[in-house]
């Protein structure tokens, strides 16, 4: 079964503060960071678990899990019929609790 990829608005939201950001400095480095992390989300559905469980997930079900692409850091759910793209925050910045 293919998993639908679903982004949460507030993961909407965060990509396109980095978009913006990095526009300020380069529209060129912007395109291709979220070209990247696009790419590699639209990969997910083949392989959902190829990256690994998110360490900041406390009590995880072995749901949660997260990437990151040019020091930005992609949190991600895998469900049964969806993989719901959660958060994307630079990887400088505190992670959440959740």
């Amino acid at each position: 079964m293919v998993r639908k990829i679903v982004w949460d608005k507030e993961a909407i939201l965060q990509m396109e503060e980095v978009f913006e950001y990095l526009k300020e400095r380069s529209l060129q480095s912007a395109n291709k960071v979220r070209k990247s992390i696009k790419e590699t989300v639209q990969q997910l559905p083949k392989n959902p678990e190829i990256y690994s469980l998110d360490r900041f997930k406390k009590d995880d079900n072995d749901e949660h899990r997260a990437f990151e692409k040019y020091s930005y850091r992609v949190t991600y759910r895998v469900k049964e019929k969806e993989i719901r793209i959660l958060r994307v925050r630079h990887t400088s910045r505190e992670p959440l609790e959740y």
